[in-house]
């Protein structure tokens, strides 16, 4: 029936342009101008950044169990209960960060030069 039809759009004029690549004049676009860099140069300050903040997460549990158990007011059960599973939560993504670490390091070690 239509055979031999082609539609003819005119593409270039039906995108819609953003401040990524406006093709205006006097608009630079973003794309080309910056590029981001990491807040920390290094590996091991990231590293150790996460294991202090695991320490302080398993301190905080046994804090608020303390309060509770001395009679503060501004210190429920519910509280202790929420810092117990963000704890254990904490543990179980450092143990899974760990592994991935040590298989990442085991398969950069079996590479051939």
């Amino acid at each position: 029936m239509f055979q031999g039809f082609y539609p003819q759009y005119d593409l270039s004029m039906r995108i819609q342009h953003t401040k990524l690549d406006c093709g205006v004049t006097g608009m630079p676009s973003a794309r080309m101008e910056r590029m981001e860099k990491p807040e920390t140069e290094d590996f091991k300050t990231v590293f150790s950044g996460l294991v202090e903040n695991l320490n302080e997460q398993m301190n905080e549990p046994d804090v608020l169990l303390k309060d509770s158990l001395a009679g503060n007011q501004n210190v429920d059960i519910h509280d202790v209960m929420t810092a117990m599973a963000k704890a254990e939560l904490g543990i179980n993504v450092a143990t899974q960060v760990t592994g991935k670490v040590i298989q990442a390091y085991d398969r950069i070690m079996q590479l051939q030069v």
